[in-house]
């Protein structure tokens, strides 16, 4: 359970907000892109408001607690200018970058090109290192144009311009028959027409041959002298014959690793350590986290994020992805 704090609003008025020791900054809108600016301007105040979106009720977040942020993007370029104040503030990050190929398909219309994308993936490894950018293809959709061996491909020629730049590769799959806006959409723009919806999402064969064929490409690389996972995001699916894990994206194992000086944060990741005597779900070891204890509740069930506290709205982000 995250701390509540109170505050005191511009206006005097003193109110509770949460202070979360780790922020998601957001799975529910791009903004590193679109909102850089602004949210700078939240960190310098020291709070946020979010909208629950099942309800629309506004509550306060504090950022007195925060150690680590948590960035989510398809176009971090625009926080770049930023890197250096928050270093100032204090603040640990990492970022989620997804970067795909879908130009051909406009299946992501507003993002920059592809050029431009690599070149800030670039800019970012460079400056914080390849753990702590990790390369989302996310998600694959499969149509009669995009079929494995395309993605294979086209993951394939952005891997050989990333060489060395991440340490980890997390991929997903599209679920569109949960989501009847992603369907309008694909239908809208003629990616696929009524009945071939369902033949967007993988079957297990498909899937496999994806797996496989990243595994090919991870070991290829492994033998040039670039080592890099590879994890799935929120899929049920058991890919571990292929070496793929199932991911945690806001993960305590990360911030332990990329962090080690921060002492706030140690202590705060210690306190869902397995003690001695009890049993990891995963590995039988000793000393782990227990993410039982430390999975994110809000979250869908097969994913595998610890607890962190999201600041985005939804229907926000002006990419207008498919």
């Amino acid at each position: 359970m995250e701390q509540k704090i109170a505050i005191t609003l511009p206006d005097g008025t003193r109110t509770e907000a949460l202070a979360p020791v780790i922020v998601s900054a957001s799975r529910s809108t791009d903004i590193p892109a679109f909102f850089a600016g602004w949210f700078m301007n939240r960190l310098r105040a020291g709070y946020s408001v979010w909208v629950n979106p099942f309800n629309q009720r506004p509550s306060y977040v504090s950022f007195r607690n925060t150690r680590v942020i948590v960035f989510w993007s398809k176009n971090p370029a625009p926080l770049l200018p930023y890197l250096d104040e928050l270093d100032a503030m204090g603040f640990s990050y990492y970022f989620q970058f997804t970067l795909n190929n879908y130009e051909p398909e406009k299946l992501e219309p507003r993002v920059p090109p592809l050029e431009k994308r690599i070149e800030t993936f670039r800019k970012l490894s460079e400056r914080l290192g390849p753990d702590r950018v990790i390369w989302r293809a996310d998600p694959i959709i499969l149509t009669p144009a995009l079929t494995p061996e395309v993605i294979l491909t086209r993951i394939s020629s952005l891997s050989a311009r990333l060489r060395g730049l991440t340490r980890k590769l997390v991929f997903s799959f599209i679920d569109v028959n949960a989501y009847q806006k992603v369907q309008r959409n694909l239908v809208k723009e003629k990616i696929l027409a009524p009945g071939d919806l369902p033949s967007a999402e993988a079957t297990s064969q498909e899937q496999g041959i994806i797996a496989a064929g990243l595994r090919d490409l991870r070991d290829y690389w492994s033998r040039h002298g670039w080592d890099f996972a590879l994890a799935t995001c929120a899929e049920g699916a058991d890919l571990t014959c292929y070496g793929v894990e199932h991911n945690r994206c806001i993960d305590p194992d990360l911030m332990a690793r990329a962090f080690p000086d921060d002492i706030l944060l140690q202590n705060h990741l210690a306190k869902f350590r397995i003690g001695q005597g009890e049993t990891d779900l995963f590995n039988d070891n000793s000393g782990a986290f227990d993410y039982r204890k430390f999975k994110d509740r809000g979250q869908r069930q097969v994913c595998g994020c610890v607890a962190s506290k999201d600041i985005g709205m939804y229907n926000t982000c002006p990419h207008g992805c498919v």
